[in-house]
């Protein structure tokens, strides 16, 4: 009978088990989803309610400007630390954390006050920038034959998002009555209803490393000193720039060249739908290439003709223009959130590459808008910092083309 019960135990065992594996793929695809969802929209949504705000709250342009930057340098100065965090306590332990301090900073963001807009601000941004960091190379780890579409999965649901967070901010402000409070505080619930579908992480998913494991993650190269490592984080960092340099001033761009504020806001939503569909595409055509240098050079194509378009070129084709900018947008994030899985061996060396890249570039993001902002006030025109926005180009294209190479970091570079 003993043996009898032992063996229906392990039986029992082995079909648990069985049912875990089936089912834990859909759980964490899901789970990924609905995290990646959190992680633009309660950044664009703050955009079309920055003029709402400063009003409301009597702030100045500079102090207002701070409430879209502060979550650029948080990511900045956290990135690094985020890897050591996630070997130490477990990644899906750790993201599940940072999506409970999301929703409290969404809350805290959204009272009456400017203590508790910057606090709450600051709080979300070191919560999503944990998610970040860690998602890539959770998709490596989980989904190594796989990673090319899950990393598209994971970059639409996040771009989707942002793009309705920017395009119902003001309906549900000003239409519904709900206020710029009640726009920004909407994204707790989404938050909220992530940590409830991230919770079956917590026991269908491992949560530390074994020690052999650890041991060989921590023999990866000093990333900090690799040509590869510096190659994926400035490419990284100059397409967060080129990105967030459009965000922040290309309405103010088409209205000096004679096009209307509603048309300029049509025209960026354009900017972001054209983004779309490749932040999905792309990273699954480079999942399947040993060599990506082919995308980069469409991608360079793609974001010099929108640039020099807006430019010299005709008005007429503007909507032309914009288009080559959003595809080329898309192709050069696709390329950044696939190169982390790529160039490294394992899910280990794939956070600290993400750490890094996000780190660097999310800083030069920061800068970015506010150095475009200053060559305007300096030149009186936008000629200057669009030419800023050709030469970052040309240097994307150098750095993509030595990242788009089929090796590893520390492997020979």
């Amino acid at each position: 009978m003993g043996l009898h019960n032992q063996f229906s135990q392990d039986q029992d065992k082995k079909s648990l088990s069985i049912i875990r594996k089936q089912s834990a793929p859909g759980l964490i695809i899901i789970g990924i989803i609905f995290i990646a969802a959190n992680l633009r929209a309660p950044l664009t949504s703050v955009g079309p309610l920055v003029g709402l705000i400063r009003d409301n709250m009597h702030l100045s342009n500079t102090v207002a400007g701070m409430i879209t930057t502060l979550p650029l340098l948080a990511f900045a100065f956290f990135s690094p630390f985020v890897p050591k965090l996630g070997r130490k306590f477990g990644v899906e332990r750790i993201i599940l954390i940072s999506v409970i301090f999301l929703t409290i900073g969404i809350i805290i963001r959204s009272l009456s006050g400017t203590a508790t807009l910057y606090i709450g601000t600051a709080i979300l941004g070191f919560a999503i920038s944990i998610c970040n960091v860690l998602l890539p190379s959770l998709i490596k780890r989980e989904f190594p034959k796989r990673m090319g579409m899950m990393t598209g999965v994971y970059s639409i649901s996040m771009n989707l998002c942002g793009a309705i967070a920017s395009g119902i901010s003001v309906p549900i402000a000003l239409t519904l009555g709900y206020g710029w409070q009640g726009a920004l505080g909407i994204w707790g619930i989404l938050s909220f209803i992530s940590m409830l579908f991230w919770l079956p992480q917590m026991k269908h998913r491992h949560v530390q490393t074994s020690p052999a494991h650890t041991q060989t993650a921590n023999k990866n190269v000093n990333l900090w000193g690799s040509t590869l490592a510096w190659q994926v984080t400035l490419f990284m960092g100059l397409q967060s720039l080129i990105f967030y340099v459009l965000i922040a001033w290309l309405p103010e761009i088409l209205k000096e060249q004679g096009i209307s504020s509603d048309q300029s806001g049509w025209l960026l939503s354009t900017l972001q739908l054209a983004l779309l569909p490749f932040t999905f595409i792309i990273p699954v055509i480079a999942g399947r290439m040993s060599s990506q240098r082919t995308l980069v050079v469409l991608m360079t194509i793609l974001l010099l003709s929108g640039t020099l378009g807006l430019l010299y070129g005709s008005m007429s084709l503007i909507v032309l223009w914009i288009i080559f900018l959003g595809i080329g947008g898309g192709f050069a994030f696709g390329l950044a959130m696939m190169f982390f899985g790529l160039r490294t061996k394992n899910s280990h060396e794939a956070a600290e590459l993400s750490g890094m890249a996000q780190s660097v570039g999310y800083f030069l993001a920061a800068i970015g808008p506010t150095l475009f902002g200053f060559l305007h006030d300096v030149t009186n025109s936008w000629t200057t910092p669009l030419l800023l926005l050709v030469g970052a180009s040309v240097l994307l294209f150098f750095f993509g083309f030595g990242a788009a190479k089929d090796r590893y970091v520390g492997s020979g570079e």
